[in-house]
């Protein structure tokens, strides 16, 4: 009312000074802010601009028909303002371009934008007319027609993740060694010339090794033994029983001569017998050069009783000739496997010698010992180390960027991802090096980046959502966000009008720090108009405030229009 009053005192004012130009006056006299409709209002501010649509009607017998007016929306703010493009308005009369208002009342809508100022949070908008009658001219008094503008996107926390790279450390690896024990046509003895032959004096070998190395367990040992698919299976089946009790003894005593912890336990050494090994026969059939192979083959596939089999490749004599001497032989076995862990370095082992002897670790045993170790400064002396000494794997490079980024060192995390995409061009790469972009404030860089790095894992979206609220598709940003929790992912769910939503999102994210958080809920509160939720969030954001900044924002957000009167949110921002 008292704005009114002024305005209309100021009219009045301009009304004198129009001397003798009558139609001027009229127009000051009746112009009124019931005239114009803003949307939005209060204004908002989307994707760096503040954008607003006018709405003006214009009385019958308002506008002059001879008149030109010129209106400009102007925002007004501490410390300034910023001027909307000017509209030109003429009457009927005029013999001119412009936009034409008739005598019996017209109307005119206009669009503008201006770039978005943090000083504008707290601003009114007014219409400022002016108005021309042959070389006549006045200024009509400014009229307010909307307050305040909305900023609660540019809350927008720009922290894009970067990603560090894996390690492939496996602790315990299991590995295996085997020999074979060959014997005689009808024969289960173990000869003592297939004890010396260079495959069974390395299997002993490996046994004394795993058996005095602290870092191999011997878990077990298993011993397969054959009879050739030749003969009576009676006999074959008496045969290969016998070949596995003799392997059985065999490596039962150099197991206990060797003090193999564990050995004597019952299950730790397995015997399985096979009496006619047509399996064996196959694959031996498979890879010979024997004239008949392919006909004896198809015996195979068939008939499935032994007998038969035999039978019919005996019936192919020039060729059972040569599987008697070449084939038949290798099938006569026992075969010995011992199942072993290979046990690495602890953790603290790792983090010791990282730190004091790096050179003896492999790439894995760095990568991992740099992911255990407290301390970013620590992570990335090893990250660097290993960088150095594995200079064509692109992980030890990318992961030295992720940790400077992580100290706020920008300029050098770039040059570490620069260098890591000269090595491998990868999509965490390239999601790394959008991060950078985006901190450098080279949006349509990063985005494209980010675009090109989706296989990358979640973090992507997560920056790709901070770009569409930057860009004002909220939509498109909730959708990227998905349903983790964060500050960001609820102020799109805000800014998409989703308070609700928004509202459980910030409940998800726990007691945090971060006053923030507590802001953004009060936010989302006000703007669905719950007073018990808009109060509490508040206090608890004054209250983690510890740099003082919420207060003061408080009372100039627009967010806060209708609780301005409320007497519990006075309480708390005066």
């Amino acid at each position: 009312m008292k704005n009114l009053k002024l305005n209309l005192f100021l009219i009045a004012v301009a009304a004198l000074a129009f001397g003798g130009c009558k139609g001027l006056s009229k127009m000051a006299e009746n112009s009124s802010p019931d005239q114009y409709k803003v949307t939005p209002n209060p204004l908002e501010t989307h994707a760096g601009q503040v954008e607003m649509t006018v709405n003006v009607t214009f009385p019958e017998k308002y506008f002059n028909k001879k008149a030109i007016v010129t209106a400009t929306p102007v925002l007004k703010y501490d410390g300034g303002q910023t001027e909307f493009e000017p509209t030109v308005l003429q009457g009927e009369s005029v013999e001119a371009n412009n936009k034409v208002i008739p005598y019996a009342g017209g109307s005119y809508s206009y669009t503008g934008k201006i770039p978005y100022k943090p000083e504008m949070m707290k601003s009114v908008l007014y219409m400022e007319m002016t108005a021309q009658l042959k070389s006549k001219s006045v200024e009509i008094p400014a009229i307010p027609i909307a307050t305040g503008v909305v900023a609660t996107p540019t809350l927008v926390k720009v922290n894009p993740q970067a990603i560090l790279m894996a390690d492939n450390f496996v602790r315990i690896t299991p590995d295996a060694f085997s020999a074979e024990i060959l014997y005689v046509i009808n024969k289960a003895d173990v000869r003592a010339s297939e004890l010396k032959k260079q495959e069974v004096t390395d299997f002993q070998g490996k046994m004394q090794e795993a058996a005095a190395n602290e870092r191999i367990d011997v878990k077990g040992a298993k011993i397969s033994s054959y009879a050739s698919p030749d003969g009576a299976l009676d006999l074959n089946t008496k045969l290969s029983d016998n070949r596995g009790k003799s392997a059985q003894d065999y490596l039962s005593k150099t197991l206990k001569k060797l003090n193999v912890q564990g050995s004597d336990a019952q299950q730790f050494l397995q015997v399985v017998t096979t009496a006619e090994d047509w399996d064996g026969f196959k694959k031996l059939m498979e890879a010979s050069t024997i004239k008949d192979k392919e006909l004896i083959l198809r015996v195979l596939s068939m008939y499935s009783d032994p007998e038969v089999r035999e039978k019919e490749i005996k019936n192919i004599a020039a060729a059972y000739t040569e599987i008697k001497d070449e084939v038949l032989p290798k099938l006569r076995r026992s075969q010995m496997i011992i199942d072993v862990e290979k046990v690495g370095y602890s953790d603290e082992e790792l983090k010791t010698l990282a730190a004091t002897n790096a050179d003896t670790l492999n790439l894995e045993e760095l990568l991992y010992a740099a992911k255990i170790t407290e301390g970013n400064e620590a992570k990335l002396a090893i990250y660097q180390k290993a960088a150095a000494k594995f200079p064509e794997d692109v992980r030890p490079i990318n992961n030295v960027g992720y940790i400077q980024i992580q100290l706020g060192n920008k300029d050098e995390a770039k040059a570490a991802f620069e260098k890591a995409k000269a090595v491998k061009e990868n999509d965490v790469v390239k999601n790394n090096l959008g991060v950078i972009a985006l901190m450098e404030g080279d949006a349509a860089k990063a985005e494209e980046l980010f675009t090109a790095a989706m296989s990358a894992g979640e973090a992507v979206n997560y920056n790709l959502g901070i770009i569409k609220i930057q860009n004002a598709d909220y939509a498109a940003a909730v959708n990227y966000f998905g349903n983790k929790p964060s500050f960001n992912a609820a102020l799109a769910q805000v800014c998409n009008n989703q308070t609700e939503k928004a509202v459980a999102t910030l409940d998800a994210i726990g007691e945090t720090d971060c006053p923030w958080v507590y802001y953004l809920k009060a936010v989302a509160g006000a703007r669905a108009g719950r007073e018990e939720v808009v109060i509490p969030s508040l206090r608890l954001a004054l209250e983690k405030d510890k740099k003082g900044e919420i207060k003061g924002y408080a009372l100039k957000d627009a967010e806060f229009r209708n609780f301005i009167a409320n007497e519990a949110f006075v309480a708390l921002v005066k």
